[in-house]
């Protein structure tokens, strides 16, 4: 078994273990959410939604247009993508477990014909033909890919001229020092963490052109109070579905993940598009 093979492997098995409580705690989304500040009550998944809702803005994505979800989760973005704009989507999940979570959701929102998952990764896409999706939405996925410039390739590669990739993930604060880097990675079980500049040199690599970036950690990482407390309102739901002692695991565990803050890790929106010519 190829290095590469191994690890997406060994991912895959990570999110089977963790996406069941995604999907139960964050209505099948795995991503973080996106709140304006301190004093907005809006519920966790719905910020969450507002964090998808940002990535098909940026996208344009509208009804007809095939749209690829790499690293789809549990199905809760393409699902929003698919209801919301009539778009057809297709979700590329290495979990099992998401595949079939988002397989279930489409077809319990009879959306099979414009919505489906499949169970593999989405660095080696070769049933799909050249140029075939129109956008190409990566939340907190690509940190993940066993080989950053191969999976940016094939994104490139399956992606037509003219259409748009938009990529989320955990970033390098502007400030932190070099030194720190891999620390901050290690404590937030990130195979990669480098700053947004870094990112963009990879896209650029790829073949892609930059068009814009935002960056929003203290309006996504850094309301860490606010995941724990979504853990606190949720208790009860928490622990019918895994018990008393995930529900404990969990707050804990966010508290410690978010405790570096926004001043350490920021958090990006990046398109880019492939050149028509």
């Amino acid at each position: 078994m190829s290095t590469t093979i191994a690890r997406a492997t060994r991912e895959g098995e990570r999110w089977d273990q963790s996406s069941p409580v995604s999907d139960v705690f964050n209505e099948g989304q795995a991503h973080l959410s996106y709140w304006f500040g301190p004093d907005d009550d809006t519920p966790m998944a719905e910020a969450s939604r507002r964090l998808t809702r940002k990535v098909v803005d940026v996208l344009g994505v509208r009804a007809g247009q095939r749209v690829l979800d790499a690293g789809c989760g549990p199905g809760g973005p393409a699902l929003l993508v698919a209801e919301e704009t009539g778009a057809d989507v297709t979700g590329v999940t290495v979990s099992g477990f998401e595949a079939g979570a988002g397989t279930e959701k489409a077809a319990a929102r009879g959306l099979s014909g414009r919505l489906r998952f499949e169970h593999g990764s989405y660095a080696e896409l070769g049933h799909h033909a050249d140029g075939s999706f129109d956008a190409v939405m990566a939340m907190e996925s690509l940190q993940y890919a066993p080989d950053l410039a191969a999976a940016l390739a094939e994104l490139f590669r399956v992606v037509r001229p003219g259409g748009a990739l938009t990529m989320t993930d955990y970033t390098l604060a502007p400030g932190v020092p070099r030194d720190e880097r891999d620390a901050l990675a290690e404590k937030l079980a990130l195979p990669l963490l480098q700053p947004v500049e870094e990112w963009l040199v990879a896209l650029r690599a790829a073949g892609f052109h930059v068009e814009e970036w935002t960056q929003c950690g203290p309006r996504v990482f850094g309301m860490g109070p606010k995941y724990v407390e979504a853990a606190e309102e949720g208790r009860e739901t928490l622990r019918a579905a895994f018990g008393d002692e995930a529900v404990a695991g969990l707050k804990e565990a966010m508290s410690d993940f978010f405790s570096p803050g926004s001043e350490r890790i920021a958090y990006s929106i990046v398109t880019v598009r492939r050149p028509r010519a």
